[in-house]
C-alpha cells in the first residue's frame, strides 16, 4: 500500500440531463412493474434542446402514459414549464431473447455481464468517503434550490471531491469542486458564499477543508444556461456517479430502465448487498465482489471475493459461503432484493448505494454468513 495517495469522485443533481434520462426511464419502469410484476424493460432516453426521446423494448400486461411520465418528471426535477418536444418509440422485447429468460424451470439472464459490488469500513454508508462526500454536496445543493436557503439556483448542478490517504485512512480533503446553474441576475461572489456555507461546509463536517483545501465553486464563472435545454442527456451515462465514483471496477452495464432480469442491474445490486454484508459481519475491511453471468444461463459462469488482504477467510471459503447463502439466479436476485416491485426512480439519483432503506443495502444476511464461513473452514481444516 502506497503511504499517501489521493481518491477523487463525482456526483451530479437530479436536475443533471444525464441524470433526468436515468429518472425518467426508471419512472417507465416502475411504471410497467406496477401494473405488471413480469414486465420486460429495456428503457433508453435522450434529452436535449427541446427534444426528448423514449426508446426501447417494452412487453409488458399495459403500457403507461409514457409521455405523461416524462412531464412529470421534467417538472419534478425543477424545470417547471419547460418547452420542448416528446417522442415515444417503444416494441416488444426481442422473441429470441423472452424465449432464453423465461425458461420453465428458471429465469435466465437476460444479457451477458460483469458486475462488480464494493463496500468498505471507512464509512457509515460502507462505502469510499470521496463517494460519500460528493453525493452529500450534490443532495445540499438540491435542498438548498428547493427549500430557498439559497435563491436563483436552477437544477442542473454538479460536485466533485478529492479526499488525500495516509497509510490507508482518509487524512484530509485537498479539493473541491461544485458547479451549480444559476438565474442570469445572480451575482457570483454571492453565490460562491452561500455555497461555501449552505453546502461545503455542511457537507464536510467529518472532515472539514483546511487551509490548504483547494475550493472551486463554479470555476468557469456564469452557469445561467444548463440542463437539457443547453447540453444533451443519455440514460447509462453517469455509470461512476451511479456505484462507487471510479474507485473500483465497472463492468459498463447501465442500471437504470432495465427490469431484474437484465443483471446489468439485478446482478450489480446483488453484488453490492454481498459485499456489503461481507463487510458488516467483519469478515472483511474492504471487500469486491464480481460475478459474470452468460445469456439464458440462469447461474453466474464466475464467482469472486478479492478481500484486499483484509479479509478473516480465504477468498476461497468466502466465495463458497456466498455461493452457500445467497441465490445468484437472476430469479433469486429478483425475489431476494423484491425488484418486481416498483420502487427505482427514488432510488436512481445521489447514488445507487447511499440508500439504506433500498433492498440491496440491507445487511441481514452477517450471521449466515459467518455461520458458513466457520463451517466450510472447518471443512477445508477436516480436510
Amino acid at each position: 500500500m502506497r503511504d499517501k495517495y489521493i481518491q477523487t469522485a463525482e456526483s451530479v443533481t437530479e436536475g443533471h440531463p444525464d441524470k433526468l434520462c436515468d429518472t425518467i426511464a426508471d419512472t417507465v419502469l416502475d411504471a410497467c412493474l406496477r401494473s405488471d410484476p413480469a414486465a420486460r424493460v429495456a428503457c433508453e432516453v435522450l434529452d436535449t434542446a427541446g427534444k426528448i426521446l423514449v426508446a426501447g423494448e417494452i412487453t409488458a400486461a399495459e403500457l403507461p402514459d409514457i409521455p405523461a411520465l416524462i412531464c412529470r418528471t421534467v417538472r419534478e426535477a425543477g424545470y417547471g414549464g419547460s418547452n420542448y418536444e416528446v417522442e415515444v418509440i417503444t416494441h416488444d422485447q426481442s422473441g429470441d431473447i423472452a424465449g432464453a429468460v423465461s425458461q420453465e424451470e428458471q429465469t435466465g439472464a437476460g444479457d451477458q455481464g460483469i458486475l462488480y459490488g464494493y463496500a468498505c469500513s471507512e464509512t457509515d454508508e460502507l462505502l469510499p468517503l470521496p463517494a460519500v462526500l460528493a453525493h452529500r454536496l450534490t443532495r445540499l445543493l438540491t435542498h438548498a434550490r428547493k427549500t430557498g436557503a439559497i435563491r436563483g439556483l436552477k437544477p442542473d448542478g454538479k460536485a466533485q471531491v478529492s479526499v488525500e490517504y495516509v497509510f490507508g485512512l482518509p487524512n484530509r480533503v485537498t479539493s473541491v469542486v461544485v458547479s451549480c446553474q444559476h438565474d442570469a441576475d445572480k451575482d457570483l461572489e454571492d453565490l460562491r458564499q452561500e455555497i461555501l456555507e449552505c453546502v461545503i461546509t455542511p457537507a464536510l463536517r467529518e472532515l472539514p477543508p483546511d487551509g490548504d483545501t483547494e475550493l472551486l465553486i463554479n470555476p468557469s464563472g456564469r452557469f445561467v444556461l444548463g440542463g437539457f435545454e443547453a447540453d444533451t442527456g443519455l440514460t447509462g451515462r453517469k455509470l461512476m456517479v451511479d456505484t462507487y465514483g471510479g474507485l473500483i471496477p465497472h463492468g459498463g452495464g447501465a442500471l437504470s430502465g432495465k427490469d431484474g432480469t437484465k443483471v446489468d442491474r439485478s446482478g450489480a445490486y446483488m453484488a453490492r448487498y454481498i459485499a456489503k454484508n461481507i463487510v458488516a459481519a467483519g469478515l472483511a475491511e474492504k471487500c469486491t465482489v464480481s460475478l459474470a453471468y452468460a445469456i439464458g444461463r440462469a447461474e453466474p459462469v464466475a464467482v469472486d471475493i478479492d478481500t484486499h488482504g483484509t479479509g478473516v477467510y480465504s477468498s476461497a471459503v468466502l466465495e463458497q459461503a456466498v455461493r452457500a447463502a445467497f441465490d445468484l439466479t437472476p430469479s433469486g436476485i429478483i425475489r431476494t432484493l423484491k425488484l418486481d416491485h416498483p420502487m427505482f426512480a427514488q432510488f436512481c439519483n445521489y447514488g445507487h448505494f447511499t440508500y439504506p432503506e433500498a433492498p440491496w443495502e440491507q445487511t441481514d444476511r452477517t450471521e449466515l454468513l459467518e455461520n458458513v464461513c466457520r463451517a466450510k473452514e472447518a471443512g477445508v481444516s477436516d480436510r
